[in-house]
C-alpha cells in the first residue's frame, strides 16, 4: 500500500493505493469511500479484493486529511469535489466505487456533478432522512440526538444515536415517549469529556443527511448506480432511507448481507459478514443485480 497526499486549496487529502496504477487487470480502480468513516474502516473489505487496485481516502477534516478552509461542516458537494480531485490525481480514468453511509451521499453528489468519474457506483445505505415518508419526524429525532450530545456529552449522544438508528419503522409518538437513552446500558462512558465536535453527533454533518440527490442528473450520467441495503437493515432508518433513495432514482434496492457496517470485521465492535459482503459486492460490480 502506498499513501499519498493531494494538496488542494481547502485541504490536504490523504489517500491510499493498494495495487498498481495503471491497473494490470483491465478494470478501473475500485474506490471505497465513507463518511464520517475514514480509510481505516475499509481495511477488511479492501483486503478481500487482492486482485483489484483499491483506493481509500480520508475525507477532509477526518483522519489524516487536514482542513485549511476554516470550516467545520461536512457537505456532500465539497466532499464530491475532493473525491473528484483524488480521482484526477490517480490519472487512471474513471473508477468503480463502493460508497457507504455518508460516503454514499457524497458519491451520489459526485455522479451528478462529475458524471465521467465513475463507471459503476454501489451506494450502500445512504442516510437521506428527509426522503422517507416520516422525514419531519426523522429530523426531530436528529434534533433530539444533537440535544442529548450537547447537554450530556459523547456517551449520551452515542447512546441516543444507537437508539435512533436501531428503532424499527417510522418515528412515531412511541419513539419520542421513550426515556433518555442511558449510555451505561450500552457500555458507553457516562462522564462528559467536554468535547462537542463529533461529526456524527453534532450538527456538522446535517448537510449530508438532509441532502436531496438530483435524479435527473444521475439518470443522465453514464454511471450504473446501484442502491444497496443490508438484509438486517430492512426496518431501521438506513434501510428505509435506502428504499426511499432507490425509489427517487426509479429503481429497487439491491440486498447485501448483514447490516449498515456489514463489510466490517470485529475491529470496530459490531462485526458484519465481510467475506459474504465482499462476495456480493464482487458480483454486483460484475453486473449482477
Amino acid at each position: 500500500m502506498e499513501t499519498h497526499t493531494l494538496t488542494t486549496a481547502g485541504a490536504d487529502l490523504v489517500y491510499d493505493v493498494r495495487g498498481p496504477l495503471p491497473t494490470t487487470d483491465g478494470r478501473p480502480p475500485l474506490f471505497m469511500i465513507g463518511q464520517p468513516m475514514d480509510a481505516t474502516g475499509f481495511a477488511a473489505l479492501a483486503a478481500r479484493f487482492p486482485e483489484r487496485t483499491v483506493i481509500t481516502y480520508d475525507p477532509r477534516g477526518l483522519g489524516r486529511s487536514k482542513r485549511k478552509d476554516g470550516r467545520v461542516e461536512h457537505t456532500p458537494q465539497i466532499q464530491a469535489d475532493d473525491v473528484h480531485a483524488v480521482i484526477g490525481a490517480l490519472g487512471a480514468g474513471p473508477v468503480e466505487m463502493f460508497a457507504s453511509s455518508g460516503g454514499a451521499v457524497t458519491a451520489l453528489a459526485l455522479v451528478a456533478a462529475y458524471p465521467a468519474d465513475v463507471t459503476t457506483l454501489v451506494a450502500h445505505e445512504p442516510p437521506l432522512i428527509t426522503l422517507t415518508p416520516d422525514g419531519p419526524a426523522a429530523l426531530r429525532a436528529r434534533d433530539d440526538l444533537r440535544e442529548a450530545y450537547e447537554k450530556r456529552g459523547w456517551g449520551a449522544g452515542m447512546a441516543t444515536f444507537v437508539a435512533m438508528t436501531s428503532w424499527e419503522g417510522e418515528f412515531t409518538d412511541a419513539y419520542f415517549a421513550q426515556p433518555p437513552a442511558d449510555p451505561a446500558a450500552f457500555g458507553m462512558p457516562t462522564e462528559d469529556d467536554g468535547s462537542r465536535d463529533d461529526p456524527l453527533l453534532s450538527d456538522r454533518s446535517w448537510a449530508i443527511s438532509s441532502y436531496r440527490p438530483d435524479p435527473e442528473a444521475i439518470a443522465a450520467a453514464p454511471t450504473r448506480v446501484v442502491i444497496a441495503v443490508g438484509e438486517e437493515s430492512a426496518n431501521v432508518q438506513t434501510g428505509r432511507t435506502s428504499e426511499a433513495t432507490a425509489e427517487l432514482l426509479g429503481q429497487r434496492v439491491t440486498v447485501f448481507p448483514s447490516h449498515h457496517g456489514g463489510f466490517l470485521d470485529g475491529e470496530f465492535g459490531y462485526p458484519g459478514k465481510p467475506d459474504e459482503f465482499a462476495h456480493r459486492l464482487r458480483h454486483v460490480l460484475d453486473g449482477a443485480s
